[in-house]
């Protein structure tokens, strides 16, 4: 885990937040190790494995943004590079790639070392996720500032094409899973294209007459391996959210399954089909920080403690 203390009165002496690492023993939550990290809180952040014991992170440092790996049995420095300052990275065995508003780049996890850059001047950048070769990109049109997403070649970054039009006006969220990209979005008919829109109007017109909310927030469900402009694998609607919440709604995939946190509630999906698996009530949930899903076990950080629970899903 990644965390900070705070020190007596809560005053740094620059922006950045000194940040320290830890490992927990997964079953009995006891500290195995904790240790100084070179990357504190500030703008960007992210964090993963990278090959054989060693643990990434990215984020700002007391200098500029840095990319350091650990030992993941003793908290061991093993290599701190400078890199450029990003909102979001994802961290791989082979690749971290960093996603900035103008452009994206991926640095060898092993050694830190830019291996490829995509930038554009007429798109902006807003998040990333890897399937396999394939990296999903959402991005928004400068001149219309309505979203969509496109695919990267994650080996290369070599553009493959726009998957989904920007034509939506916000995505809130994108998680893969085995064979699908789903997406927590806005106004859903948008992201249809016109053969999507033509196999899902039964649908949507049965729950309109039905009286369910067919506006607001949506999930859509995307084959990783499909063609731009796809029917979708299964859409379905979050129900009544108020704009204040919208950003309290996340989601995460896991071994095939799809997790929608909403307040204290995790809700499970099959991620291929949508099909509802069950829910679960998670204490602390609507005060994460932040929170993942691993094995079958949801990880959740609050401010003052972190906790593991096993979803019986």
């Amino acid at each position: 885990m990644h965390g900070y203390e705070e020190p007596v009165g809560g005053k740094w002496a620059d922006e950045v937040i000194p940040g320290k690492m830890g490992a927990i023993e997964r079953n009995s939550g006891e500290t195995i190790w904790s240790s100084p990290c070179e990357v504190g809180y500030g703008r960007g952040f992210g964090a993963g494995f990278g090959r054989v014991h060693n643990a990434v992170v990215l984020g700002p440092g007391t200098h500029g943004h840095r990319a350091v790996r650990m030992d993941i049995n003793s908290g061991e420095l093993l290599m701190v590079e400078d890199i450029a300052a990003f909102d979001q990275a994802l961290v791989f065995e082979d690749l971290c790639v960093c996603v900035m508003p103008t452009r994206i780049a991926a640095y060898g996890t092993d050694n830190f070392q830019e291996r490829w850059m995509h930038a554009s001047k007429n798109e902006r950048f807003h998040m990333a996720a890897r399937h396999g070769d394939k990296l999903f990109v959402v991005f928004s049109d400068k001149e219309t500032r309505k979203q969509g997403v496109m695919v990267l070649d994650a080996e290369c970054g070599e553009h493959l094409g726009v998957w989904v039009e920007p034509n939506v006006p916000v995505i809130h969220g994108m998680a893969v899973g085995d064979h699908a990209v789903v997406l927590l979005l806005e106004e859903l008919i948008t992201a249809l294209s016109h053969e999507g829109l033509v196999k899902s109007a039964t649908t949507l017109g049965d729950l309109e007459e039905a009286g369910h909310e067919t506006g607001g927030l949506a999930l859509l469900a995307l084959r990783t391996d499909g063609e731009a402009g796809q029917p979708p694998l299964w859409f379905d609607f979050v129900g009544n959210t108020p704009e204040d919440e919208i950003s309290d709604v996340t989601i995460r995939s896991d071994s095939g399954k799809l997790y929608v946190a909403r307040g204290a509630h995790c809700f499970v999906r099959d991620t291929l089909t949508g099909r509802a698996l069950g829910a679960v009530t998670i204490p602390g949930l609507d005060e994460h920080v932040t929170w993942d899903v691993a094995q079958g076990a949801l990880l959740l950080g609050e401010e003052t403690r972190i906790s593991m629970y096993e979803i019986p899903i």
